[in-house]
């Protein structure tokens, strides 16, 4: 755990001084580390990475490479946890800055 305590900090401060779409996807990075020791994290790296996408994108097309980025995540699911994983994005979406539910 202190090695993924300490892997999640150094992903964050990479990201720190990162251009916006750089510092998102750090923090997506440190945030699935941090999963390891704070179970509730576990929506913070998918969070993290659809606001990386939509920020990369070229001006205009932000929305739906969101969309885009949000929809492959669900793709890969496996199907044995597929519902409880959307159930929890529907639960805590404005927590998580309102990207898993239109």
């Amino acid at each position: 755990m202190k090695e993924c305590h300490k892997a999640a900090f150094a992903s964050n401060a990479a990201g720190r001084e990162a251009p916006p779409a750089a510092r998102l996807a750090a923090l997506s990075a440190g945030q699935a580390v941090a999963v390891a020791h704070v179970a509730a994290h576990e929506l913070g790296a998918a969070a993290y990475a659809i606001r990386a996408a939509r920020e990369a994108a070229p001006s205009g097309q932000g929305d739906a490479a969101a969309r885009a980025e949000r929809q492959w995540q669900w793709e890969q699911l496996p199907d044995e946890i597929r519902d409880l994983v959307l159930d929890d994005q529907k639960l805590r979406n404005a927590l998580c800055w309102n990207v898993f539910v239109d």
